[in-house]
């Protein structure tokens, strides 16, 4: 995805984000073999930090100088999806910027915006584009910490295609590249993004709520403990969710079941998208779903698997970049999007 003022083209191993006084920043060096090697990762808040005093902060991280590449976060921009306006294509984005103007809550002129085709484009019935919509006041405040950092930036792009590069490059480590490929990312306590490619190409997103407090509950429920019933009394165990929470005073059981019952929200919704996918593009069977979630990744794979049958499993990238493992867990996590940035040969461009 290329913006008005991009420069020019650059192939730099910085990668950054800025978003919610949040900075996170990764730089890697390309290797031979395709993989890059993370030699720098990070995250920055600025507190109460004024600009100036921030700045400084930053240039003890030595990064001054460097070109780079900025990823939006999703709170940062509308990403939908939209029939394709019949419309020459030098006229594509000026007929979506019609179509959008009121499914935004931003005034159309403070957006910035591109498309790109749902897909590799060429469904033949119903042809659908997704249209970035940036607030242009998160651009500029990019650009404004860039400019103070000196880095020239070459590329602003998205999250959805950032997630869109690494299943792509998963997909090609696993020799299948053909088969449509899952993935869904949950880098801070309340969202998840949900997309769904196929050949480099990306199909189909969604953002998800978390229930209020996910990373750290208990998913599967507890073994509850029954009091003995005394002669002609049969306990009922039906499985009865409970998603307005567990009530003062319940025992740890109840509390662990209540944890279980509103991590099933998250199931019904990826099941949801599954099934979607299913109804909709039968011809492209998914080859399963990746996710990532930190250090509880592996656990959030077995358990989605378990509860939707479906092959889920966690996104192993430290063979795609080594040196990964070796920076904490907290910054690992936010920072993982960053990483489809250095991947942006690796999918189709956007």
């Amino acid at each position: 995805m290329r913006w008005p003022w991009q420069r020019r083209s650059s192939r730099d191993q910085l990668v950054v984000s800025w978003s919610d006084k949040t900075f996170a920043f990764v730089r890697a060096r390309g290797k031979a073999d395709g993989s890059f090697e993370v030699r720098q990762m990070g995250v920055e808040r600025q507190g109460s930090d004024t600009p100036d005093a921030f700045a400084h902060r930053l240039q003890a991280l030595n990064l001054q100088g460097l070109s780079a590449t900025v990823m939006l976060r999703p709170e940062q921009y509308h990403f939908l999806q939209i029939p394709a306006p019949s419309v020459p294509a030098e006229e594509l984005k000026s007929a979506a910027r019609y179509q959008i103007r009121d499914m935004v809550d931003t005034h159309i002129d403070d957006l910035t915006m591109d498309v790109l085709y749902v897909g590799d484009g060429q469904q033949k019935t119903n042809p659908q584009i997704f249209v970035v919509a940036a607030k242009t006041a998160y651009i500029r405040a990019a650009m404004d910490l860039a400019n103070s950092m000196d880095w020239p930036v070459t590329v602003i792009d998205v999250q959805e295609t950032c997630q869109r590069n690494l299943q792509t490059a998963l997909a090609k480590q696993g020799g299948t590249p053909e088969r449509a490929e899952a993935s869904m990312l949950i880098t801070d306590a309340q969202h998840a993004l949900f997309t769904i490619s196929v050949h480099g190409e990306l199909y189909y997103t969604r953002r998800l709520d978390l229930p209020e407090g996910f990373l750290g509950m208990q998913w599967t429920p507890a073994e509850p403990v029954i009091a003995d019933a005394p002669d002609g009394y049969t306990p009922v165990t039906e499985y009865v969710p409970d998603y307005a929470g567990t009530a003062p005073g319940l025992g740890g059981a109840s509390a662990a079941l209540s944890d279980a019952d509103r991590a099933q929200r998250l199931v019904v919704e990826v099941q949801r998208s599954l099934d979607l996918w299913d109804r909709s593009w039968s011809s492209l069977p998914l080859s399963g779903l990746r996710v990532q979630a930190g250090e509880r990744s592996a656990e959030l794979g077995t358990w989605l698997s378990r509860e939707t049958g479906q092959n889920v499993t966690a996104m192993n990238l430290e063979a795609l970049f080594p040196g990964l493992a070796e920076h904490s867990d907290v910054d690992r996590n936010y920072c993982v999007p960053l990483l489809g940035l250095l991947l942006r040969d690796e999918g189709s461009a956007a």
